[in-house]
């Protein structure tokens, strides 16, 4: 499925041959590679073979998004990651908000991943909001106001849709609880960071995430953050702590 209209300015995918340890980064929904690209840039900066995709729908327009649903960005994300295992000797894989969904779909379908990386990932769908988003794409609305930039650093701006798409939202909170019920398999190492004012995603989410793993995990407060922590307050701390945890995981 291509996209009809052009990539937004800043929201081109990353690729970058580096060492044998690869780095898979992941944007979140609505959001594009300019949210995670601080991120990328200091994995490739330490070394890493590094792969940020642009995710089906995304950075480009919103009525692109509204053709897409899971069933893509899982795809996609799950691509990305095998082709770079295919180039490298171990892969850790890192995602904000839905890219954190991702990331943690991907560990309990892969086993061989040297470590995860979530950053105030959704992984519970809220029955409420649930049915609320069931109800207008019901009612055939196609989209609801943005969720984007959700930033307390003054002057950022997130680039992302000042609109949702409700079915490819809705796509989202079906498989939640497919998700959640196979958290248990992720034994690999959890690196989280949470927001404890986040207006987008409950910490709540976090918390689930941290409790239902199998393997070690470690958490992070992103005190001085909203949601979208990578460009925010924080951004420097979670860089710091994601290029060192890479470096302890795949030692």
């Amino acid at each position: 499925m291509t996209d009809q209209h052009p990539i937004l300015p800043g929201a081109e995918p990353l690729s970058v041959a580096g060492g044998p340890v690869g780095v898979l980064v992941l944007h979140g929904f609505t959001g594009n590679p300019t949210s995670m690209r601080g991120l990328a840039e200091a994995m490739v900066a330490a070394g890493h073979t590094v792969e940020m995709p642009r995710l089906p729908g995304h950075g480009t327009h919103v009525d692109d998004m509204l053709r897409t649903s899971w069933a893509d960005w899982s795809a996609a994300a799950e691509a990305a990651l095998v082709d770079l295992e295919a180039r490298t000797d171990e892969v850790v894989v890192a995602g904000l908000s839905m890219g954190g969904s991702l990331t943690a779909w991907l560990a309990t379908r892969h086993p061989e991943l040297s470590g995860i990386i979530c950053i105030n990932p959704a992984v519970a769908a809220q029955p409420d909001m649930l049915a609320a988003v069931a109800a207008m794409v019901e009612a055939g609305e196609t989209v609801m106001d943005g969720i984007g930039s959700d930033v307390a650093a003054p002057d950022v701006v997130e680039s992302a849709y000042d609109k949702v798409p409700l079915a490819p939202l809705l796509s989202m909170f079906e498989v939640a609880e497919e998700i959640v019920g196979d958290l248990g398999r992720i034994e690999c190492p959890l690196l989280l960071f949470t927001s404890p004012q986040d207006h987008v995603v409950p910490p709540t989410d976090s918390d689930l995430l941290a409790a239902s793993v199998s393997g070690p995990v470690e958490r992070v407060s992103c005190d001085r953050s909203y949601h979208v922590a990578t460009l925010d307050l924080d951004k420097e701390l979670i860089f710091e702590r994601s290029v060192e945890f890479v470096g302890r995981v795949t030692a």
